[in-house]
């Protein structure tokens, strides 16, 4: 009987230890390992976050319904979404998620990590080349600093952004993962567009994000609903 007792935690004990043994970038709480990118005097992870717990081991919601009474919309605690509820789509792009997961302060970046700021996407921005008072303002700003932080040329559909001859020279990585509406739940623009939330608050309940498109070579910065699913990228400490 001790004998089969060990056993069996023994292969509880594998079951638990899921964070991959090769790994050259940082591994989240579910053993996921995402590649990292040095860009000035900031780590970057340069794929698309697709955790699915909070760092205390506490499961964070997702399959919220549809509608403008949907679940979605009307939820105020943390949750994700895939593109689709394809889980295909969460291999490639990561998950959706709305901005309440950003703010719990059980975390959801990796240990060591965190959701960048609003300020810390400005530091980036500028290392590429945009001037302080370009990075200040909000819309679409800068020239090509969009293209430099885009990556994956077949995952965007054809414009200006993937035709810039600066296209992908970061590292960054950025793909277009779409999102998911406030309103209604629905999901759009995979291929096209990318939103990626920061840890900064505005006013209305909203947050500030960054955003590309497949059809400009800029960087927008908006202050969205805190109910959109966006990306996430998580900054070293």
């Amino acid at each position: 009987m001790k004998k089969l007792l060990l056993i069996v935690l023994l292969i509880v004990g594998c079951e638990k230890s899921t964070a991959p043994q090769d790994c050259a970038g940082v591994v989240d709480i579910d053993g996921n390992c995402y590649a990292t990118v040095q860009i000035g005097e900031q780590l970057w992870m340069a794929e698309n976050l697709k955790v699915i717990h909070y760092n205390n081991g506490d499961e964070i919601p997702t399959g919220l319904s549809f509608g403008r009474d949907g679940e979605w919309a009307n939820t105020t605690e943390g949750a994700y979404a895939v593109y689709d509820d394809n889980p295909t789509n969460a291999d490639i792009y990561g998950n959706l998620y709305n901005w309440a997961v950003i703010g719990d302060e059980r975390g959801v970046c990796p240990d060591g990590f965190h959701t960048p700021s609003d300020d810390e996407y400005k530091e980036l921005e500028m290392y590429l080349g945009m001037s302080q008072a370009e990075s200040d303002s909000n819309y679409n700003r800068g020239t090509n600093e969009g293209s430099k932080l885009a990556g994956n040329v077949d995952l965007w559909n054809s414009g200006n952004l993937k035709e810039n001859s600066e296209f992908g020279n970061s590292g960054f990585a950025a793909i277009p993962s779409g999102y998911r509406s406030t309103r209604f739940g629905t999901y759009n623009n995979i291929g096209n567009d990318v939103i990626f939330y920061s840890s900064t608050e505005g006013h209305n309940s909203c947050a500030y994000t960054r955003g590309l498109a497949y059809d400009s070579t800029n960087v927008s910065r908006h202050c969205y609903s805190k109910k959109h699913g966006a990306s996430v990228r998580c900054l070293k400490d």
